[in-house]
């Protein structure tokens, strides 16, 4: 039987650029650095979680259709305990989102950081209710 999710896969064009960005900006931790054979497995985390985010390198012409649609939540979405403050921590560390704050919507608030390729990492905080 199932029972976890291991890994989500982010295209990246630039890993370390990628690595940067997700561990000094968005403060996840480095999990796995290892220069395999299909090449460079890198991979991040929340910490105290299993989930690993895979910064997977691929050129700009081969990102998945769809990656910078507005529509799309993006490939992965981090809980907060507190958005609002979150979201000015990563403002003053220079990442980019999607609005200028944080939005109310039916279940929470939410925002989404853009990367440096243009992935939309959606942040939630659930309502308390």
């Amino acid at each position: 039987m199932l029972n976890n999710i291991m890994f989500v896969t982010i295209y990246v064009t630039d890993q370390d650029r990628a690595l940067e960005f997700y561990t000094e900006g968005l403060g996840l931790e480095k999990r796995i650095d290892f220069p395999g054979p299909e090449g460079r497995f890198l991979t991040v985390g929340v910490p105290n979680s299993s989930v690993q985010l895979i910064l997977w390198h691929t050129a700009a012409a081969d990102r998945p259709a769809g990656v910078d649609d507005q529509a799309v939540p993006g490939p992965v979405v981090l809980e907060s305990d507190d958005l609002r403050k979150d979201f000015e921590s990563l403002s003053r560390r220079g990442i980019t989102f999607d609005r200028p704050a944080p939005e109310q919507y039916p279940f929470g608030l939410r925002i989404a950081a853009i990367d440096p390729d243009g992935n939309r990492i959606a942040l939630r905080q659930p309502s308390r209710s």
